[in-house]
């Protein structure tokens, strides 16, 4: 006797087959309305045991997302509360060095750039800022070097 299960919600289809080779036919029967009750108290009764039906989440009327707070309302927080003063804060970090490259930006166009003008000393991106980097009067170059603050003086 072999039972099948067809969809969900739906009761248990036994099946016999003939053991006799001559014979092809089987038999189906219809479960009586007890196996259906067997059937659905199982159900019932095999319930997750790590689900809590008492369980509720928050606040379902609100439908908002809850995002992390910035860090200055993090650093404005740690400032009004009391704390020890072995307390690490995040005003308190201190870093040590990148170990990676600091990235360079053309002077002129502020895209990545993968050169630097020998003369001047300003990263540039395309021949066309090259170009314009050495038209460029010496204040001017001086001035783009402290807003870099890469005060070298220009000999």
């Amino acid at each position: 006797m072999v039972s099948k299960k067809k969809r969900p919600n739906t009761p248990v289809v036994e099946v016999e087959s003939t053991a006799q080779p001559s014979s092809t036919v089987s038999e189906t029967q219809s479960p009586s309305p007890a196996a259906v009750d067997v059937v659905e108290e199982n159900r019932d009764e095999k319930k997750l045991s790590f689900k809590d039906p008492a369980f509720q989440r928050g606040n379902k009327s609100s439908n908002k997302k809850k995002g992390g707070r910035s860090l200055k309302q993090i650093l404005a927080q740690e400032r009004t509360l009391p704390w020890a003063s072995s307390c690490v804060l995040y005003s308190s970090i201190n870093a040590p060095p990148s170990f990676k490259p600091s990235k360079k930006y053309s002077d002129i166009s502020g895209l990545p750039a993968n050169y630097t003008d020998p003369q001047t000393k300003l990263f540039y991106a395309t021949t066309e800022e090259f170009s314009t980097i050495r038209r460029l009067p010496s204040d001017i170059v001086a001035g783009y070097l402290a807003l870099r603050r890469a005060n070298n003086l220009i000999s």
